[in-house]
């Protein structure tokens, strides 16, 4: 089974679900987790998309933290049966307190889908705050951090830093596609390799510090068309860690996002 663990669907920006499931049914991905656009608080369509695709979708929604009834919506969606809470990386309040959000994604068991820099990952204050969730699983997007390709070796220092959040096992990563991750290289692009010959050493790296048990691939559909596109995301990919084992290959590109965001 593959499973899709990032992807963006609406009516009203992006496309609608219909043309995920096209992409999707092209290229044998069995399984989506819709993943809420930031800003995005009605959740309805999602939703409904759930409910008309069954077995095909699954929902992580997107709350309003600053509401003051955020705890109840938390708690409301989860009774709907959404499969995760979208969250943007905070810190502990003082005396080392919860912020309401976490703590209702906490109460409920649901899992976080959190999108954030790299920098906010590695922010003393969203260490402290991932330690207390020691029961609550993150999935950090991106591969822990921006959609950008990682160029400089600033920025890729930056990037090994996240890595370390795999001392805590409650932390995942997404693994994306590697138009996500690197330039792409134009000399290359008529022998099928628009990256050339070179893999993201993140792409690696994510693996031997968190093991294939704790990362799962997703495309980032629809933004993912104006890279290397749907297919090439999930064979690229793949190509990059085809060394690996099938179990292994089978828990990145499916088993995993499945456990992890399937109904609660």
């Amino acid at each position: 089974m593959i499973v899709d663990s990032h992807a963006h669907v609406s009516p009203h920006w992006y496309e609608p679900v219909e043309a995920l499931l096209i992409q999707m049914n092209e290229h044998g991905v069995d399984m989506a987790i819709l993943t809420q656009m930031i800003g995005q608080t009605d959740n309805r369509y999602q939703q409904d998309c759930v409910k008309r695709y069954p077995g095909r979708l699954s929902s992580v929604a997107w709350i309003d933290v600053d509401a003051p009834d955020v705890a109840i919506t938390v708690e409301k969606l989860a009774r709907e049966g959404v499969s995760g809470i979208r969250l943007r990386p905070s810190s502990c309040l003082p005396g080392g307190r919860l912020p309401q959000a976490w703590r209702a994604v906490q109460e409920t068991g649901l899992p976080v889908s959190c999108v954030g820099s790299a920098e906010a990952f590695n922010a003393p204050g969203f260490v402290e705050l991932v330690a207390k969730l020691a029961g609550t699983t993150i999935v950090l997007e991106h591969l822990g951090g921006s959609s950008a390709p990682v160029t400089t070796d600033e920025q890729l220092a930056i990037r090994r830093q996240v890595f370390d959040l795999a001392a805590y096992p409650n932390v995942m990563l997404k693994l994306p596609g590697l138009g996500e991750l690197m330039p792409r290289d134009p000399k290359t692009w008529q022998s099928g390799r628009p990256f050339g010959d070179a893999t993201s050493p993140l792409v690696r790296e994510a693996v031997t510090a968190f093991g294939a048990n704790r990362l799962m691939w997703g495309s980032d559909f629809p933004v993912v068309s104006s890279r290397e596109g749907y297919g090439n995301a999930l064979k690229l990919t793949r190509i990059a860690l085809d060394e690996l084992p099938d179990e292994d290959l089978s828990a990145i590109f499916g088993t995993n996002a499945r456990r992890v965001f399937s109904k609660h």
